[in-house]
């Protein structure tokens, strides 16, 4: 950690280790907070959420009496979030996958659905606010289902265009999405769960076979075995991310690393239940990637600028919030309903809320947190990061890029 002056401003600046340290030890002041405060619990509020929006208003703070500010080196963000879907896509036989049916299909199309809608709310009101088209779409399925990386190679390429503000606006819609996905996904997951008492199916025939799959046998397992299956995820990470790359190039349009390192890990998973490579542990991959999501949320939400939200002024906010009003009583009154008004469904609505408001990890945040009242969902967990991650771009980036044509002059992207 170095402090230096700059402007008559403190600039304290956190290297790689540092920043994951702080990371870390707000994850677990959240925890404390969460244990502290039965009304977090209550509502599925997340402990990163907690520890990461109690540093956010520091840095805020300091942004707003200009004595202070935190300068982060996030570079194990993107590394921890790839090593999370990581052990997703581990833990994803295709015994399990197969269980996930017809309902993965409706879930899918459920999600491309929502980005539609997102990108028509977004020209509806630009339309009666006379906002720039650019900046609405930027406010749209661009930054709510896209998130932030979206949300910052849209903005760039508008700013080349002539629309000098698009990457500001981008990510503090990006940031305002993350954060109401993780505050409003529990709450409601929680709402529907209670208000129609509902319960995990012990007799779910999923769940067993989950268990049997997945079950440590009760054999204790080696150093050695334990190194194992931290290489396999090392390599599946690297792996993926060289065919992310090849895709993407293929396709001619980015293609997230996170996506090619979950497929490849799915495709370990299964040929080394075929040839027993080595002996995979489903629950220290699990533990590991719990860790690794934790800490990427946290980072994630510690190192956000929360002053950015002010430039969310007029017309652009207005899109945003009404984005995530709609998405909430899309979900509480009609998606329930579709997949099925039973528990999966519900934990599956926080998922949506989590990724078609912000980002993947914030889903299985919002899951996780659900789970951990009321108990599991094989289902929404198995079929929501798929989706999430992938399935729900193959109709979101076209539509988008042809929303962006029809209304946005002199774009060929």
């Amino acid at each position: 950690m170095g402090f230096e002056t700059i402007d008559g401003i403190l600039n304290i600046n956190c290297d790689l280790t540092m920043t994951t340290a702080l990371a870390g030890v707000l994850l677990l002041i959240g925890f404390w907070i969460k244990k502290k405060v039965p009304a977090l619990t209550k509502y599925c509020i997340p402990a990163p959420v907690i520890g990461g929006f109690l540093f956010m208003f520091i840095t805020f703070a300091g942004h707003q009496s200009g004595a202070f500010k935190f300068n982060f080196d996030t570079t194990f963000q993107s590394p921890f979030m790839v090593a999370f879907f990581t052990t997703v896509g581990l833990g994803a036989s295709v015994q399990l996958l197969k269980k996930g049916g017809m309902l993965l299909v409706i879930y899918w199309l459920i999600a491309a659905a929502v980005s539609i809608i997102q990108n028509f709310i977004s020209v509806g009101l630009a339309a009666v606010t006379g906002l720039e088209y650019p900046y609405a779409l930027l406010a749209g399925a661009i930054s709510m289902i896209g998130g932030h990386g979206a949300a910052g190679s849209y903005g760039s390429t508008f700013v080349e265009m002539g629309y000098p503000a698009g990457i500001t606006v981008g990510a503090a819609a990006a940031t305002f999405g993350l954060i109401f996905g993780v505050l409003v996904g529990g709450p409601v997951a929680r709402l529907l769960i209670e208000k129609n008492n509902l319960r995990p199916d012990e007799s779910e025939t999923l769940d067993t076979t989950v268990e049997d799959i997945n079950a440590r046998h009760g054999e204790k397992l080696s150093s050695l075995d334990v190194i194992k299956n931290v290489v396999a995820i090392l390599v599946c990470m690297a792996v993926g991310a060289q065919v992310s790359g090849w895709i993407g190039k293929l396709i001619g349009m980015s293609f997230p690393t996170y996506v090619g390192a979950m497929f490849i890990a799915m495709i370990v998973r299964n040929l080394n239940e075929k040839f027993q490579w080595y002996n995979f542990d489903f629950g220290l991959v699990d533990g590991i990637g719990d860790v690794m999501l934790n800490l990427y949320l946290s980072i994630a939400l510690m190192s956000l600028n929360l002053y950015q939200l002010l430039d969310l002024i007029g017309p652009v906010l207005l899109i945003v919030v009404v984005q995530v009003i709609v998405l909430v009583l899309l979900s509480y009154f009609v998606v329930f309903r579709i997949l099925g008004s039973n528990y999966d469904a519900a934990v599956m609505c926080a998922g949506l809320l989590g990724h078609g408001l912000g980002a993947t990890p914030s889903a299985i945040v919002n899951m996780t947190a659900v789970k951990d009242k009321y108990g599991m969902s094989r289902k929404a967990f198995m079929i929501v990061p798929i989706v999430g991650a992938f399935l729900v771009d193959i109709i979101y980036q076209p539509q988008t890029i042809a929303f962006i044509k029809f209304f946005v002059k002199g774009f060929t992207g």
